[in-house]
Parts: structure tokens; C-alpha cells; sequence
């Protein structure tokens, strides 16, 4: 039987959950995030019985899903510092401060849900840049959500992720709505940075930058993420919130989420010998 307050109690130790996650007792932990509405419009690889990866896991909302489809072991990785994160060198002090204030411990929250959800989930304290199948192995799947728009070196984060990629890769990222709009069939990379984001691709460029870096794209979906009730941005007003909504609505159909694209690719088998 579970004890709703003990369970509560640990919930509210954490002072920042990133993903809403579905706990025993019916509740959730009030995440930034709530990818629950979404999760089965993602373009999926079976998962079931195969050896996963789920990188820069956060509170492991994605690494906990694989498992619950059955995956034989999943494996996440996450830096193991808010100082670790490839921080626009402008917000580098802010961004700590901040993190340091409302975030707490880096990596508190997935082992506060792991344990409740009793997940077997192994975490693995490593850089993106640092992946090798020398660290850890390779993997049937691998899936890396948000996290490349977060990065000042994208693409050599890819061929990190395709060097532990032994069939199949899901990559979900933020997409930026104009460029989305009004250059559907041209790849584009808008330049953001602001709070930790580096350049925030549209949804041809998210799909040209897997294909670019050695996989082949099987099926892309847009969709839209729905901000969690621990979400600052959720229920703001102002002109500029209304023309956010309008471009949310053109990009994924929904006013009150945040654009994205996932991609399900395919490890290419390229001839690389001159």
C-alpha cells in the first residue's frame, strides 16, 4: 500500500521537477513539462526486450517510458552539476544562480522518482560530447529529448550519438515557430541565445541535422509540449503571450504547448574509405 504523505513529503523535497511523472498513488510530480498527452504521438522504435539509452535525462521522464515499454535495460545519462551544462557564456553566472536557488541538487528529482516508481533504470554521470561505445557500450536504441538546442556544438554531439547507436534514434527538440511557418521545406537555424538556448532549429532542420550527421530519418512528426502546473510561463497574459500562442497554434495545433519536432532515424551504413 503506498503512504500518500511519505510519497508527498518526497515530492515536495525536490524544489524543481523538470517532467510531470505519473506516481503509484495517482498523483504526479508538478513538472515544468507534462509530456503524458504526447508521449504516444512519438514515432516510436520497439523498445521492447532491447538495450536503451535515453540521454541528458533531467528527472527521466523518457528513460522510465521505455521501461514501461518493456525495454530489457535502460540506461540515462545526465552531467552531474548545473555547472557541467554548456551555458551561453553572457548567462553563465545567472543561470547558476538561478539553478542554485530553485533547481537544488542536480539529478535529486530522478532519483527521488526512481526509487518510488521502483525503476531499474542505471543513471550514468557523462557528458554528451563524452559518449563511446568504450563508456558504455552500444545500444539498440537511443533516444535524446531537448537537448541539442541547449548545446554551442550540435553536430558534434550527434556523432557522439551515433557512435553508441546501434539501429535506432529518436530525437525530440524545441522548434522555433517562424521559421517553421514561413520555410516549411528549407532547413533553418534560428540563433537564440537566451536562457541556455544556443539555436533552436525548424523542423527541416531538425531533419536535416540527423540526416547530416549519419542517419537515415524513417518518419518526423511536429507536436506540441504542454507546459506541467510547476511551469513559470503557465497562465501569462500580455501581447506578447497572445502572439506565442497564435504561432503555437499554426506550428502544432494547440495555443498552449511548446513546439516540437521528433525524428526516428536509423543508423546509416555509410562507405567512409577513400
Amino acid at each position: 500500500m503506498v503512504d500518500r504523505t511519505s510519497l508527498s513529503t518526497r515530492v515536495a523535497s525536490i524544489p524543481l521537477w523538470y517532467h510531470t511523472i505519473d506516481l503509484p498513488d495517482g498523483s504526479a510530480t508538478p513538472g515544468w513539462f507534462d509530456l503524458r498527452p504526447v508521449v504516444d504521438r512519438l514515432p516510436w522504435p520497439e523498445v521492447k526486450g532491447k538495450r536503451c539509452l535515453d540521454i541528458g535525462t533531467f528527472d527521466g521522464f523518457l528513460a522510465f517510458e521505455m521501461e514501461r515499454r518493456g525495454a530489457a535495460e535502460v540506461i540515462c545519462t545526465d552531467v552531474p552539476s548545473h555547472k557541467d551544462w554548456d551555458h551561453l557564456p553572457r548567462e553563465r553566472a545567472r543561470t547558476l544562480a538561478f539553478w542554485g536557488a530553485a533547481g537544488g541538487e542536480k539529478g535529486a528529482g530522478f532519483r527521488v522518482a526512481a526509487d518510488i516508481l521502483g525503476s531499474s533504470v542505471t543513471r550514468e554521470w557523462i557528458s554528451i560530447y563524452d559518449l563511446s561505445p568504450e563508456r558504455l557500450g552500444t545500444f539498440d536504441v537511443v533516444v535524446c529529448g531537448n537537448v541539442l538546442i541547449h548545446l554551442r556544438a550540435p553536430f558534434l554531439a550527434l556523432e557522439a550519438i551515433r557512435s553508441v547507436c546501434g539501429d535506432h534514434f529518436l530525437s525530440t527538440e524545441a522548434i522555433d515557430r517562424p521559421f517553421t511557418v514561413l520555410a516549411r521545406m528549407r532547413p533553418a537555424l534560428f540563433l537564440e541565445g537566451i536562457e541556455g538556448r544556443w539555436m533552436i532549429p525548424n523542423a527541416a532542420a531538425h531533419g536535416r541535422m540527423i540526416d547530416l550527421a549519419g542517419f537515415d530519418v524513417l518518419r518526423a512528426t511536429t507536436y506540441g509540449e504542454h507546459f506541467g502546473v510547476g511551469h513559470p510561463e503557465r497562465g501569462r497574459r500580455g501581447i506578447r503571450n497572445r502572439l506565442r500562442r497564435l504561432g503555437n497554434r499554426l506550428v502544432a495545433g494547440d495555443a498552449d504547448v511548446v513546439p516540437h519536432s521528433a525524428v526516428l532515424s536509423r543508423i546509416a551504413h555509410l562507405d567512409v574509405t577513400e
